[in-house]
């Protein structure tokens, strides 16, 4: 039987799937009325207003693409009058054109609610204090931290990202008990925490982080220093509102989503088909009563897998895995494709070596070289290093197929992020 919940609906699998059609039918016409971008891209796939009949016509829907928002700046997906918007999100593109996504006062309603969600899927009370150590501004993130935290009713301490010494003073004295952050951060902080001997100072019990991928390892190091009870991985973007589109529960078996507010595919990125049930692929995702800038079936890029079943915590919400990657992430070393993730794997079991790593593209005499940087976890010596860096080579060698140098770095000698880590540096085209 599901737990009663403040925010989180329980419906049955009829009453799930009834609320998707309701709401896909609903996009589709909405869209369809309301952008002139729809308008062209669904006549052109011979989709009307009305087209949409059961869940399978979802099929039959076009995609868009992040490519679709930077060509339609500054108001892509506008699907309502310019009057209705009340705020305005981005995030950064790669061409220098933020992608920019438009809120009516119902969306921003409907984002509070999905993230109070988050914060009571992670055991949140009232009684609980929110430091929020993210980005604000066009950024989704701290507005959405925010916003969930008041929601849900919440002490909620918007500290922004950086600031060290701040962030640290206001978790002793403020007695902060979840920490909103990047997994970055969250290492940062506990490496301070370990190295200025604060712990028992502090009243943090949970963090709730995002915004990147990351290894167990590097989860289970900031979960150690900073003397948690949980963590828990929050997914979400600027486009499909921004963070709180999902989050595990203190069961830890995988992130539940919110799929009476958008419907998810998992497809091959190459060939854009379903992938069969448990194997990974590409995010696609439709929303169901996104009014400003509505989505139908856009590509993510982000990698993931869903997860058959329910979830031992009762929630009655689907669950994907992590966030493996994304498709964009993906580097080609000597005609093999390789994802960052993928290194951080191979690091994972062994134990001298810290989460934190760094991979060097190179180019010498007419050939690319790989070179990885690896940290040595603090109080480990140094007399093993050359032994552990060609382990973790051969390791390499063995899964991935590629050749590289492995280097075993001091504590601490890896630059560190406020919020996402940059983990790959190719200097290829610069050789």
């Amino acid at each position: 039987m599901s737990p009663e919940h403040r925010f989180i609906p329980s419906l049955s699998a009829g009453q799930m799937a009834a609320r998707q059609l309701k709401g896909l039918k609903w996009t589709v016409a909405h869209a369809c009325n309301g952008s002139p971008f729809y308008r062209q891209r669904l006549d052109d796939a011979g989709i009307g207003p009305n087209s949409i009949q059961t869940l399978d016509d979802l099929q039959k829907l076009p995609f868009t693409t992040a490519d679709d928002l930077k060509d339609g700046y500054p108001f892509p997906l506008l699907s309502v009058p310019q009057k209705d918007v009340v705020r305005i999100h981005g995030s950064s593109g790669t061409t220098g054109k933020r992608k920019i996504l438009s809120y009516t006062r119902q969306d921003i309603d409907t984002w509070q609610d999905m993230f109070a969600r988050c914060y009571e899927l992670a055991g949140l009370t009232v009684e609980d204090r929110v430091q929020v150590c993210v980005g604000y501004g066009l950024w989704t993130a701290g507005a959405g931290f925010q916003l969930g935290s008041e929601r849900f009713g919440a002490m909620t301490l918007p500290v922004g990202p950086g600031l060290l010494e701040i962030q640290l003073q206001i978790l002793e004295d403020l007695q902060t008990t979840c920490l909103c952050s990047t997994a970055s951060m969250a290492l940062l902080m506990g490496e301070q925490v370990d190295k200025l001997g604060l712990r028992d100072k502090l009243a943090l019990k949970r963090v709730i982080f995002g915004g990147e991928a990351h290894s167990e390892k590097m989860r289970r190091q900031f979960e150690e220093s900073l003397g948690l009870e949980h963590s828990f991985d929050i997914t979400g973007m600027t486009e499909l509102y921004g963070p709180g589109a999902g989050l595990e529960c203190e069961a830890h078996e995988g992130i539940h989503y919110w799929a009476d507010l958008y419907i998810l595919e998992i497809l091959d990125p190459a060939t854009l088909q379903p992938v069969e049930p448990g194997q990974l692929g590409e995010m696609v995702v439709t929303t169901l009563c996104k009014e400003g800038s509505p989505l139908i079936r856009y590509r993510t890029r982000d990698l993931t897998r869903l997860l058959p079943g329910a979830c031992s915590c009762g929630v009655c919400m689907p669950r994907h895995d992590k966030i493996q990657g994304r498709s964009d992430d993906m580097f080609i070393f000597r005609g093999v494709n390789i994802y960052p993730g993928q290194i951080a794997e191979v690091l994972e079991p062994v134990p001298e070596l810290s989460a934190e790593y760094q991979i060097n593209l190179h180019r010498r005499d007419g050939l690319d070289h790989m070179t990885i940087k690896v940290e040595r976890n603090p109080g480990m010596s140094r007399t093993d290093d050359a032994g552990i860096a060609r382990t973790v080579a051969d390791e390499i060698r063995k899964r991935i197929l590629v050749r590289s140098e492995v280097r075993v770095v001091d504590a601490g000698e890896l630059p560190r992020s406020f919020a996402k880590t940059k983990r790959v540096l190719d200097d290829r085209n610069d050789d």
